[in-house]
């Protein structure tokens, strides 16, 4: 039996050392062709669905009206005419007079998912053929539009997405946040993609073809599931279609300031990934170093244990020294890793538990596919 934990506690060690090392090393396969050419591509439609008041939120959308691309229309929907988010657009189209822009207020429900039912209402004005489909949060350089339409030209490509980094605000709970999306999520898209996986789709960007979206039955297909995003993907794959990876990262706002907020926004997450892929949800305790290096030693306290997870606790740690991409900063707070860590493992332990998840102060049922179902 003690050779047996021995073995077990090594193991441990080794898969994990080795997991980080993949993590800091892999570079995902991205779309680096040229942008689209500015008299050659069709004009884009850009569905923006908003939902209250956001600490950067007038500053973010504002980027969207900076880009280079020379034709493409802003729609911007909301469910509450009350929503406070109405009067930021309204300032920014007379700030820019010149852009194309439609606002949409329209509280009509399609299903369970309410983000969905907001992009079903602003389908009908949206005049394109190419869609690009962006979370309220996130901020984009001038030349967004053209890089992330660029692979659409071709028409084996079904939707394209992109990575992004997390900024955060002054405080302990957001920095923590943004550990989550860089030093955790993000490596292990760019370990999944170097190893030629293409099944996801991030809500921050997702390009698409209007007809493409026809093919799979339009927003419609996806108003029962709550991992829409990444259903907008599978479907198109169902099609044959491929996904693609930009080489745009863009910046998304970590707002949850408190515990509670941050421990619901990461357990929904969490909840997600183990309805879409239950077995793979299950191996993912190796990407939490620190405990996993722990327990190994605890394990396994030999000279060559201490070895392998001291190169993995490097390998761990340098990842916040990693620029996320070209031109942005690293993550930085290296002290942090440890904790980071924890909390992911206890997230991932609470998360095998449980089938609803938080979201938007809805308690939404997620059953075996990832869907969500309008409650009784």
């Amino acid at each position: 039996m003690h050779v047996l934990l021995t073995a077990t506690g090594f193991a441990l060690t080794l898969i994990a050392a080795l997991y980080a090392l993949t993590a800091l090393l892999a570079r995902p396969r991205v779309w680096r062709a040229q942008p689209c050419r500015r008299d050659g591509h069709p004009p884009i439609t850009v569905l923006k669905p908003l939902c209250g008041m956001e600490p950067r939120l007038e500053a973010n959308l504002a980027t969207l009206f900076e880009q280079t691309c020379p034709a493409y229309q802003l729609v911007f929907g909301v469910r509450d005419r009350h929503d406070p988010a109405i009067a930021v657009v309204r300032r920014l189209a007379r700030r820019y007079p010149a852009h194309d822009v439609t606002l949409v207020v329209n509280a009509r429900l399609h299903g369970a998912n309410n983000k969905v039912s907001n992009l079903i209402n602003m389908a009908h004005v949206a005049r394109h053929p190419w869609l690009v489909i962006a979370d309220s949060d996130i901020a984009v350089e001038p030349d967004y539009l053209e890089q992330v339409a660029a692979p659409l030209a071709n028409p084996r490509v079904g939707i394209v997405t992109c990575l992004y980094t997390g900024r955060a605000q002054d405080t302990f709970c957001t920095r923590l946040g943004a550990l989550f999306i860089d030093t955790w999520f993000a490596p292990s898209v760019r370990v999944a993609s170097a190893m030629g996986s293409r099944c996801f789709g991030f809500g921050a960007t997702i390009a698409l073809r209007a007809d493409t979206l026809r093919l799979i039955g339009g927003f419609e297909a996806l108003r029962d599931r709550l991992a829409d995003d990444f259903w907008l993907g599978q479907l198109t794959r169902n099609h044959g279609l491929a996904t693609v990876l930009s080489q745009v990262c863009v910046t998304t706002d970590v707002a949850e300031d408190s515990f509670a907020s941050l421990w619901s926004r990461e357990r929904r997450w969490m909840q997600t990934i183990r309805a879409l892929n239950r077995p793979g949800y299950t191996f993912t305790f190796i990407t939490f170093t620190f405990p996993v290096m722990a327990a190994g030693l605890w394990l396994a306290p030999l000279t060559i244990t201490w070895a392998v997870a001291a190169i993995g606790m490097a390998a761990r740690c340098a990842l916040h020294l990693r620029a996320p991409a070209p031109g942005l900063p690293a993550p930085g707070r290296v002290c942090y890793a440890p904790l980071r860590d924890c909390l992911l493992l206890l997230t991932w332990l609470t998360a095998f538990a449980g089938s609803t998840a938080r979201w938007r102060c809805q308690s939404v049922p997620i059953d075996c596919r990832g869907e969500q179902r309008a409650d009784p």
